[in-house]
């Protein structure tokens, strides 16, 4: 039986190259993208049988559109899309600029439903499939200082993700959303995490939150990203795959939190804020 064949986006650094790198030791087929080719296959080189390295340019529809087909021709099918590609940003909503946000939007969200409009009519037609759309610990909550528009990008990942997971299911594809916390990668690095470009000195909270995660926090990250990578293969080779996958003991230690602070808010507001019908006649 051939493995599966696997598109991962992304895939010059962090999560995604270890994600390919694990796949293509494992014996599995892989197309792995990047916006700098170069970059790609100076990481990742192995036979292209088993191998296809791609450049696209996610927030280009018909840069991904290419893409896909191209995978289609080289190895005759996909059946697992990982949509990883994506990028970091830090300031407060005040102080990042219109430009600024709607740009991590256009990658991080836009970008990610190119691949699946491009992907998804594949998955469907062959009654089979697996779409892991990677979000963050920060689209379950969103209580970092600084982190606003990155985690806006992040829960909209999750929505339109959970949407997908049900109009899919029938079609015998299956959806996980990947909410990873802090992996020792280069994600909290200049080349991945932007800053803006007018700094406010009056948000000290968030220059604080800014200084920890590119100097304490970077490189000190709990998550080893070569066990994500074990953890993706197991789930997509599992006969019921969840949803909602939180990755990293820190992941789950804030979701807990997150979950115990909207219960306690809804106990305690339970009789005012049901009291909203109408009076029954």
């Amino acid at each position: 039986m051939k493995k599966k064949v696997w598109l991962v986006t992304g895939a010059s650094k962090g999560l995604g190259l270890s994600l390919v790198k694990k796949l293509i030791n494992e014996g599995y087929r892989v197309a792995a993208t990047s916006r700098n080719l170069k970059e790609l296959t100076q990481v990742l080189k192995a036979d292209a049988s088993v191998f296809l390295p791609l450049q696209m340019d996610i927030i280009n529809e018909s840069s991904v559109a290419k893409c896909i087909a191209d995978v289609i021709t080289h190895f005759g099918n996909i059946d697992v899309v990982v949509n990883n590609a994506g990028y970091g940003l830090i300031g407060s909503l005040e102080e990042l600029s219109d430009e600024e946000a709607r740009a991590n939007f256009d990658v991080n969200v836009f970008g990610s439903l190119n691949v699946i409009r491009q992907a998804v009519p594949h998955l469907r037609k062959q009654q089979s499939g697996h779409v892991f759309n990677v979000s963050s610990i920060g689209g379950f909550t969103g209580a970092f200082p600084g982190f606003g528009i990155y985690c806006a990008t992040k829960f909209a990942v999750n929505g339109f993700s959970e949407s997908l997971y049900t109009e899919v299911k029938p079609f015998g594809v299956n959806v996980t959303i990947v909410s990873p916390g802090y992996f020792r990668t280069s994600f909290l690095t200049a080349s991945s995490l932007s800053a803006p470009k007018k700094e406010m000195s009056e948000y000290r909270n968030v220059r604080e939150m800014q200084a920890a995660h590119q100097n304490s926090y970077n490189g000190n990250q709990p998550g080893d990203p070569d066990k994500a990578a074990a953890v993706f293969i197991e789930v997509a080779e599992s006969k019921e795959p969840p949803l909602h996958l939180f990755l990293g003991q820190d992941a789950y230690d804030l979701a807990d939190q997150q979950i115990a602070v909207v219960q306690k808010e809804m106990a305690a507001l339970k009789t005012l804020a049901t009291s909203t019908a109408f009076d029954k006649k």
